[in-house]
């Protein structure tokens, strides 16, 4: 069975196996809820002052939209462990300006040079090379500051941790590594590049930032050693999941359904999964990385895991 024909069980709701009752868990009103305050949040984090063009660019790709993952799963960890949305909800802000730093520098005429991200001209289009540099620059420094100083209820050792596992996965040893080694690997062709330096570039580029939002989350609510360590496990296969789907996508949809331009990695002569193994096999694989994800949930209250459970689905069986 491919993953595009797994039974959705999450995107609207989870329902029971074989049944049609009342839905246990409403998979869309979750998301819309938690993008809300995630988005109310990150207004606040960077109000926009009347002539500062850093702070324009800022909130230009910041709050452009997106699917907001990233904060979503830190503040899911975070109570799936016995914590609460306003303990990681600076945790989460910092994750997405991360996150968004790293698409500014992506789309840049140095690294991926894309013109087109969230269905709108990349921030160096819209603001210039030197601007969107010094934009991502504000986010990431913004991000820890936020961690740092907005962070409530939340023992300072925990606090500290947190930003210690944040950082660790976003430079030479997260997500930078990732982007060096993707880079290197550009044009060479498929013999040179096997599965495991592919899955090295996914890890390291994609799954570090995902991971360290998991994990983040779960340390400020609290959580044991173990769990910490269950859910960083769960977090690094829908990581590798989220960018074998990422992939599959690139060759299957358009522009304009993913908003953001489609084929780039074929025309740059990126290793990717399909290009690898083949549009089916990247679907199974990403299947078999979506049942290994939700087995490390087991263990959990069961109702307090169904968010993560139903955003390893919808990672696995996302369309843009």
């Amino acid at each position: 069975m491919s993953c595009a024909s797994v039974h959705i069980r999450t995107l609207a709701t989870l329902k029971e196996e074989g049944q049609e009752s009342k839905p246990t868990f409403n998979f869309e009103a979750y998301m819309i809820q938690k993008a809300k305050s995630i988005n109310q949040a990150l207004d606040a984090a960077v109000p926009l002052k009347e002539g500062q063009k850093i702070q324009e660019a800022m909130r230009y790709s910041l709050l452009a939209g997106g699917k907001r993952v990233r904060p979503v799963l830190c503040t899911a960890a975070c109570e799936l462990v016995g914590g609460s949305e306003s303990m990681s909800m600076s945790a989460a802000c910092a994750v997405e300006m991360i996150h968004t730093m790293s698409l500014i520098h992506d789309d840049l005429p140095c690294m991926d040079n894309d013109e087109l991200r969230r269905g709108r001209p990349t921030n160096h289009k819209a603001f210039g090379e030197a601007v969107a540099v010094l934009a991502g620059d504000a986010l990431l420094a913004l991000a820890f500051e936020h961690i740092a100083v907005s962070t409530a209820g939340v023992p300072l050792t925990r606090v500290v941790r947190s930003i210690g596992e944040l950082a660790r996965s976003i430079g030479p040893e997260g997500l930078v590594a990732g982007q060096v080694a993707d880079m290197s690997c550009e044009g060479l062709p498929v013999s040179e590049v096997g599965l495991e330096q592919l899955e090295f570039i996914h890890l390291h580029k994609t799954a570090a930032l995902l991971e360290g939002s998991v994990v983040v989350g779960a340390i400020l609510g609290g959580g044991s050693n173990e769990e910490v360590e269950k859910l960083r496990r769960f977090a690094r296969c829908i990581g590798l999941l989220f960018q074998v789907v990422d992939d599959i996508l690139d060759v299957t949809k358009s522009s304009e359904e993913l908003g953001k331009t489609a084929g780039k990695d074929l025309v740059a002569g990126k290793a990717t999964y399909p290009k690898l193994m083949g549009i089916e096999k990247s679907r199974d694989f990403a299947e078999k990385l979506n049942k290994e994800a939700q087995s490390w949930l087991s263990g959990f209250d069961p109702e307090k895991a169904k968010p993560l459970l139903a955003l390893a689905n919808y990672i696995a069986l996302r369309q843009n």
